[in-house]
C-alpha cells in the first residue's frame, strides 16, 4: 500500500470549552502530497475510536450541523476529524463555479487517501476508522469504504448514498442511513441504495425532521444514532 503522508502539521490548538474538559482540540493541516487539507481534530481522553467527516456540496469543515454532532461523538469517547477534503484553492475556485463540490470520485479519493495516511500516522492509527457523510459526502463515504475495508462503519446523514453506485454492493463496514421523516425525495433515494447494500445495515427514519435536521432535537437524535453505531461496530 502507497504511504501518502507526509505529515500532520499541528497549527494551533484550543482550551477546552465549557463542559469539554478532558478533549484535547487541535487545527490542523494534512499534507497528502498535491493536496494540502485543514481540518479541525478532536481526541477525548482515552479515546475508543476516531470518525472522519465527510461533507456535503458546499459545506465544510465550518458546518454547525455537523461540529454539533461531533461535539457529541466526543462526549461518548469519540475523537473526530472535520477536515475540508478540497484544498483553499479548490475551495476558491468551487465558490465562483461549483466545479468540485459534485466531483464524489474526488471526494472520495481524498478520503481513501486519509484512510491511508490515517494507518501510518504514530498518533492515530491506533484508533479505529470510522466514517461521517452527510449529503454528498455520503456518497463519497460508501465509495471510499468499498475502497478501503479498513473502516470499521459508516453512517450516513440525510444522504445521497445512492449516488455510490455499483460501490454500494462492495461496501463491507456495517452501515447506518438516518433520514428526516419529511424528506420524502432522500427518503426513497435511501431506500434504493438500502436495497443495494450487502453489508450488515440499518435505515433510521427520523419522524417529523428534514433535510438538514433543524427541528428541535432531530439533530441530537442523529448525533446519539450515530454514537451508538460507532460504538457497537468500531470496537
Amino acid at each position: 500500500m502507497p504511504i501518502p503522508d507526509k505529515g500532520l502539521v499541528y497549527t494551533g490548538s484550543r482550551d477546552p470549552r465549557p463542559g469539554r474538559e478532558g478533549v484535547q482540540e487541535h487545527s490542523v493541516q494534512i499534507l497528502l502530497g498535491d493536496a494540502d487539507l485543514v481540518g479541525d481534530l478532536a481526541v477525548p481522553d482515552d479515546a475508543k475510536a476516531l470518525v472522519l467527516f465527510a461533507h456535503g456540496s458546499g459545506s465544510s469543515r465550518l458546518s454547525p450541523r455537523n461540529r454539533y454532532v461531533a461535539d457529541i461523538l466526543n462526549g461518548t469517547g469519540l475523537a473526530t476529524l472535520l477536515i475540508d477534503l478540497l484544498t483553499v484553492h479548490e475551495d476558491h475556485i468551487d465558490q465562483q463555479t461549483m466545479e468540485f463540490r459534485f466531483n464524489i470520485g474526488l471526494l472520495a479519493e481524498r478520503l481513501m487517501r486519509l484512510t491511508d495516511w490515517h494507518s501510518v500516522h504514530p498518533e492515530l492509527s491506533s484508533l479505529p476508522l470510522a466514517y461521517f457523510g452527510a449529503s454528498t459526502g455520503s456518497a463519497a463515504a460508501l465509495i471510499a469504504a468499498a475502497g478501503r475495508r479498513s473502516v470499521r462503519a459508516v453512517v450516513s446523514r440525510g444522504g445521497r448514498p445512492d449516488l455510490a453506485a455499483s460501490s454500494l454492493a462492495e461496501v463491507k463496514a456495517p452501515t447506518l442511513l438516518i433520514v428526516g421523516g419529511d424528506d420524502m425525495p432522500v427518503i426513497d433515494l435511501n431506500r434504493q441504495a438500502f436495497d443495494r447494500l450487502r453489508c450488515e445495515k440499518q435505515l433510521e427514519i427520523v419522524p417529523g425532521a428534514t433535510h438538514l435536521f433543524e427541528e428541535p432535537g432531530a439533530l441530537e437524535t442523529v448525533a446519539r444514532m450515530a454514537a451508538e453505531w460507532y460504538q457497537r461496530h468500531s470496537g
